[in-house]
């Protein structure tokens, strides 16, 4: 990996926070309007709000009882275009936040199965249609789709399209007919469906097989054409992939090959937290080391054959203020900042100096398909399966079922 010519690193943040339950860790965050949500672990489970410019405590949204497993931020509800917070909880439930009165307005249900946790969700472009995904059950894990106006019941469920955890979902982001939904899960596979069809043998459109457990999943836009979509996940095992918006494979790395090392500066990635797409297109992809620290990287440029073996680069490093792992990353590129936060409880918000090249954003084209990439690694992956012997991330029983992301071994 190569240094940009113009790495910025922040070492003071411009404010600083914690949780307001002193034993719990940040799971992930979100923007809204006026405020950033951060979901909290055991013992807490409350989602805390955080005034935008100076990360005051706003207010503490209760959560889920058993454990709040996700939460996103999303665009519209029932066709009202207004960033709203959602929610996934081990109780079985989702939950759509009103920040005005400090609790939920609208909560979906699965059928009355409170033992049923779920473990991710979205909502459709227009908002009109919720989705959430099971863990696994018994012999099966389900997608359940909601009608916001109809909580009480899911309009339909499929039970098919994976056969573990299913840790990520994701809608197309374009408004179109059908909605397609991006599903990721710990049983290796990628999946796209048609969210709107009933019959559960026809929803299924594409299918990605991976293989190790997908932990992250998203969609982002190209950066030389911002109307061609592609694919990004993470597994357990720190591996990073790209994928087209057909599911076909381009690209798996081990995200802690990639390092720096010159006179000056020193990077090695321990783990991904998040990926995220750039407003000008591309991916911005976010890794942190066991110090605490976290760098914003980007993969080469994969469409010119003569740079597929180029180096990643690197942009961005925010240090020296969390202890240990850094759970989640938000950029906040409205407002030209970042937002991190750790398993020591705390939140920070840093200047977002980053002047991201698009010569080093990914771009994938189609005439990848037949062309064998490698990047600048000590070990090749095996393309199939993106596996390696490596360290995995244990599943913290109770909330990290929600997008597993504890960053220790995995046993067994």
């Amino acid at each position: 990996m190569q240094p940009s010519a113009s790495v910025c690193e922040a070492r003071w943040p411009l404010a600083s926070t914690h949780l307001s339950h002193a034993d719990a860790y940040v799971l992930s965050l979100a923007t809204l309007p006026t405020s950033y949500a951060a979901s909290a672990s055991s013992p807490s489970h409350k989602i805390d709000l955080f005034d935008k410019s100076s990360l005051r405590l706003i207010q503490s949204l209760p959560g889920h009882h058993v454990a709040t497993t996700s939460v996103r931020a999303v665009d519209h509800i029932l066709g009202a275009p207004t960033r709203t917070l959602i929610s996934t909880g081990k109780d079985g439930s989702v939950k759509i936040w009103d920040e005005r009165s400090g609790s939920h307005s609208i909560k979906l249900t699965s059928l009355g199965n409170t033992s049923l946790g779920l473990l991710s969700c979205d909502a459709s472009p227009t908002g009109d249609l919720i989705a959430a995904g099971s863990e696994f059950q018994g012999q099966d894990s389900f997608i359940l789709y909601w009608d916001p106006r109809q909580p009480a019941v899911p309009i339909r469920t499929h039970s098919s399209t994976h056969s573990d955890d299913i840790t990520t979902l994701s809608f197309h982001p374009s408004a179109f007919s059908p909605p397609l939904l991006l599903s990721g899960s710990s049983d290796g596979l990628l999946s796209i469906s048609n969210a709107i069809e009933d019959d559960e043998d026809e929803t299924v459109i594409h299918v990605g097989a991976w293989g190790p457990s997908v932990s992250q999943s998203g969609w982002y836009t190209h950066p030389d054409n911002n109307t061609s979509l592609g694919i990004w996940a993470a597994s357990d095992m720190e591996t990073f992939s790209l994928w087209s918006d057909q599911l076909d494979q381009r690209y798996s790395v081990d995200i802690r090959n990639p390092s720096v090392h010159t006179t000056t500066r020193t990077w090695v990635t321990d783990y991904l937290i998040s990926c995220y797409p750039s407003n000008n297109g591309g991916i911005k992809v976010y890794t942190g080391s066991n110090e605490g620290d976290a760098a914003l990287i980007s993969p080469p440029t994969l469409s010119s054959p003569t740079n597929a073996l180029g180096n990643w680069t690197l942009h961005s490093l925010w240090t020296g203020n969390h202890i240990g792992i850094v759970r989640s990353i938000l950029p906040d590129e409205e407002n030209k900042v970042i937002i991190t936060g750790g398993e020591d409880g705390k939140i920070h918000l840093w200047k977002d100096d980053s002047l991201f090249d698009m010569v080093g954003m990914v771009d994938i084209q189609d005439d990848m398909d037949d062309q064998d990439v490698d990047m600048d690694m000590d070990t090749h992956l095996d393309r199939s399966t993106g596996m390696r012997n490596g360290r995995k991330r244990e599943r913290d029983e109770g909330e990290e079922s929600a997008g597993k992301k504890a960053r220790f071994y995995r046993e067994g």
